[in-house]
Order: structure tokens, then sequence, then C-alpha cells
């Protein structure tokens, strides 16, 4: 255990219409800046008490009945904080939106246990120690780049994590691919672990409900730059589905097959594309509402120095090719 950083005391009197419920229900109800799983933990430990005494999370109440909550929210050392500049766009007592750069994870896993978002959340943010994942809600991939936000409280955390349940968190995206689209369109098709490769994600029968809308932007002889909007989150959603409609992203060596020249390509492009070594995405719009306001806020960034000279390189070689 770590330091404490957080003392919970609440208590409520349980409302007389939530007579014949299940306590986990009903605490879920009285006290929703938790979420019900941490609710659940902290009946089971006997931080949660009816009347006094410890109850299960299935037991029916009658109403009328005291719940008093006192718990204890400790650092988790299980990561180091470590002095990572990071490009903060926003920031309030209750959440935190980024500018993550390419070449960054967000949260430490085999072979990635220092240098990601989280531990230099843990630097900036000492507190974000007692949130699940120092306040991490969603994650971009190591090479996406664009915006993200983080959660500074619990009850920030719970209400974040809810929204991207509900699908009211919006996300729009940047992206170049492969081929030249004839206009935009939905994916909608399921995404699960790929049956032979664990390190992918494919589409596939029986996996997540997942969903990316597109537009066109810009046609170029052999790729094409479009807008993605998310109404799922699914991990590598937008590469997955862009490979399955057989426009993979640039620069996507894990779901495009690595490095593939038009032809007739002229050097300039060339060189562009052997440069451009990560997928070529970028979180460019993020929209939310505040977890504590409620007031719908939203952040649009500049596309990557990388991004827009991958672009001006396309432009100005459309004249080149044959």
């Amino acid at each position: 255990m770590g330091d404490v950083v957080k003392q919970i005391e609440q208590s409520m009197k349980v409302p007389d219409e939530y007579g014949g419920r299940r306590f986990d229900q009903i605490a879920a109800a009285c006290f929703g800046e938790f979420s019900r799983a941490k609710l659940q933990e902290w009946i089971r430990k006997g931080a949660l008490l009816v009347d006094g005494a410890a109850r299960k999370p299935s037991d029916k109440l009658f109403g009328g009945e005291q719940l008093t909550l006192s718990v204890t929210i400790a650092c988790d050392t299980q990561w180091t904080a470590e002095d990572i500049p990071l490009d903060i766009v926003y920031e309030d007592d209750d959440i935190i939106v980024i500018n993550k750069p390419a070449n960054l994870v967000v949260h430490p896993a085999a072979g990635n246990y220092s240098g990601t978002v989280l531990n230099a959340l843990l630097h900036h943010y000492p507190d974000n120690a007692a949130l699940p994942r120092a306040g991490v809600v969603h994650r971009l991939d190591k090479d996406t780049t664009g915006l993200m936000v983080v959660a500074r409280t619990l009850e920030a955390h719970t209400d974040l994590v809810a929204q991207l349940q509900e699908r009211t968190v919006h996300r729009e995206y940047d992206a170049v691919v492969r081929g030249v689209m004839t206009g935009g369109g939905s994916v909608d098709a399921p995404i699960g672990r790929h049956p032979q490769n664990r390190l992918k994600m494919a589409v596939v029968r029986g996996g997540k409900p997942s969903v990316t809308h597109y537009r066109v932007v810009q046609r170029f002889r052999a790729h094409t730059h479009v807008r993605l909007n998310l109404q799922t989150g699914r991990t590598h959603q937008i590469r997955v589905h862009m490979s399955h409609q057989h426009f993979p992203l640039v620069g996507d060596d894990l779901y495009g097959g690595g490095l593939k020249l038009p032809k007739s390509c002229p050097s300039a492009l060339e060189n562009a594309l052997h440069a451009f070594r990560r997928q070529a995405l970028h979180a460019r719009k993020l929209g939310l509402i505040h977890p504590t306001t409620g007031e719908y806020l939203e952040w649009e960034i500049p596309l990557s120095e990388d991004f827009q000279t991958l672009l001006t390189t396309l432009t100005e070689c459309e004249a080149l090719f044959p």
C-alpha cells in the first residue's frame, strides 16, 4: 500500500422507493460518482455498511436504512513517476486533455514498463496515483498522435468511463490511407482478437460491435486523406476497419502489409513514404461533457508536423506522376 491520498466519508439514507432492490444496485444509485464495481468491492471489504453492519452485495434492502461509506484510497505503487514532458492542451481540477506525440505508449505493459503517458502523469499529477490507471480512461496507440482525456478525480474517472461506454464522447481522427476512395461511408463490423496472430485485432464473427464513420477530405493519385468518427472504441479499430475495407493506413506495417509504392511513384513521394514509419493516424478533435459542470467541451489541434509534411508531399507530387 502507498501513502493515503484521500479519505472518503459519506452517509446517505436509502429512499423508501428503493425498497426491495439489491444493496449494490441501491449503492450505485446513492453514490453515483463511483463505479458499481468499485462499490461492490467496498461492500465486500466492509467499507460500505448498512445501519453500521456489513451486508452482501445481493442482499435486499427495505428502504430507510442508513448507508455509511468510509474508505481510504491509497497510492498505486506499481508504477514509477517519471519526468516525461506532457503537452497539456487543457486542465482543471477534474480533467486533463493532452496532445500525445508519436512513439509514446499510454499505459505500461510487457515490454514497456516505463517511459509511458501513465509514468508522466504520476510525475506531473502525483494525486493521480490514487486513481485506476492513474486516471487514464482511454488510449491511443503508441504511434498515433493527438488528443486524449485523463481524469483527475475518482468521480471524474467514473463519469468519463460511463460517457465512453454510452458513446457520448466525440472523437474525430485524420488518416491517410493507401488507395483512392470514391466516397465516404461507414464500417459496421465486429472486432476481436485475430485467430492466428495474438498481436493483431481483426474483423471476426462474435467480436465486439464496432462502428466507424469516414468521409473523404482529399484524393490523391494513389492515396486518400480521410476523416473518421468513432462510434465505438475498440483496440486498433480504425486500423482494422480501414484494412478490412482494403484501404490500409499509410505506414501501418501491422495491418497494411508493409510499404507499397504506387506505380511510377515520384522520387520525392517515395522518399516521404519510406520516411513515414508509423501509421498515418491523428486524433484531431475530442468532445465530451464535463464531469462536474455538465458543459459540453471540445478541443481541436492541428496535424502533427510529420503528418502535415506527408500531405504536403502528396499534394506537390500530384503533378509529377506521368
